[in-house]
C-alpha cells in the first residue's frame, strides 16, 4: 500500500476519533450542566437531599429529581390547588394543549372547586379524562404532602419494579412553610427499574417531565397568588 493510500486512511481514523471525543464530551457536559440543572431546578442543596414523605416506597430508585418553587402565600392556601389536581378534577396546571395533542382531555381549573377536595389514600389521581389510567394516592397529609405512585388499575396496586413494564414511579408534591409565612412547594419523582434496556428507553421522558413539572409549579403558584391578589 502507497503512502498516497495510507495517509488518507490514517486521516480518516483520526477523524472519526475527533468525533466520537465531541460526541463524549457533548453527553458529558449535558448529564452535568444541563440535565442536572433541570433534575434540580429550582430546589436547594438541602432540599435535594432532604426526606420526603413517600421516599420509602421506592427504594434503591436510579433516579431522584427535586424541583421547587416559592409561593407568596401559606401552605393551607397552595394546598387546596395541589389535593385537586388529577385530569378530570383540576388538572395538572402544565402545558394543556399539548397534554391535549395525546388525547388526554385536560382542563386546568382557574379556581378552587370544593368537591374536589376530599381525596383520600387510596384514590386513584387520573392520568387521563376517559379515567383510563393514573396514580394510586399513597400518602396524604392535608397541608404538608400528597404522595402519588403509577397505578396498576387491574391488580389494584402500585406498579413495581417486577412487573412486565419494568419500572415504578413516585410523585410527592411537598409543602413547606418558610420564617416568613410563604410556601415552598416541592415536587419529587422517584423512579426504579427492573431492566437497565427500560431505563435506556425511557430516558428521553426526563426532559419532558423536566417540561411539564417545571410549568406544573409555575401554574399552581400563578393561580395561588392570583387568587390571593385577587
Amino acid at each position: 500500500m502507497s503512502s498516497c493510500t495510507i495517509r488518507p486512511v490514517r486521516q480518516q481514523r483520526r477523524g472519526r476519533r475527533l468525533v466520537a471525543s465531541a460526541v463524549a464530551a457533548g453527553v458529558v457536559a449535558y448529564a452535568w450542566w444541563v440535565k442536572r440543572g433541570h433534575d434540580r431546578w429550582g430546589a436547594t442543596d438541602a432540599e435535594v437531599a432532604a426526606v420526603l414523605p413517600g421516599d420509602d416506597l421506592v427504594p434503591g430508585p436510579a433516579m431522584q429529581v427535586t424541583r421547587a418553587i416559592t409561593i407568596d402565600a401559606p401552605p393551607g392556601d397552595v394546598w387546596p390547588w395541589v389535593v385537586q389536581i388529577g385530569a378530570d378534577r383540576g388538572g395538572f396546571y402544565s402545558y394543556a394543549w399539548l397534554e391535549n395533542l395525546f388525547g388526554l382531555g385536560i382542563r386546568n381549573a382557574q379556581e378552587v372547586v370544593e368537591e374536589w377536595q376530599d381525596l383520600r389514600v387510596g384514590d386513584v389521581v387520573r392520568a387521563t379524562r376517559a379515567r383510563g389510567g393514573g396514580w394510586y394516592v399513597v400518602g396524604l397529609v392535608p397541608g404538608v404532602a400528597l404522595v402519588l405512585q403509577i397505578a396498576d388499575l387491574d391488580a389494584g396496586r402500585p406498579v413495581r419494579r417486577t412487573d412486565p413494564a419494568g419500572w415504578e414511579f413516585l410523585w410527592t408534591f411537598a409543602l413547606r412553610e418558610t420564617k416568613d409565612g410563604r410556601t415552598r412547594l416541592l415536587l419529587r419523582e422517584r423512579v426504579a427499574f427492573g431492566r437497565p434496556l427500560v431505563r435506556w428507553l425511557t430516558a428521553p421522558l426526563g426532559e419532558v417531565s423536566y417540561l411539564m413539572s417545571r410549568r406544573t409549579l409555575h401554574g399552581i403558584k400563578e393561580r395561588v397568588e392570583g387568587r390571593a391578589s385577587g
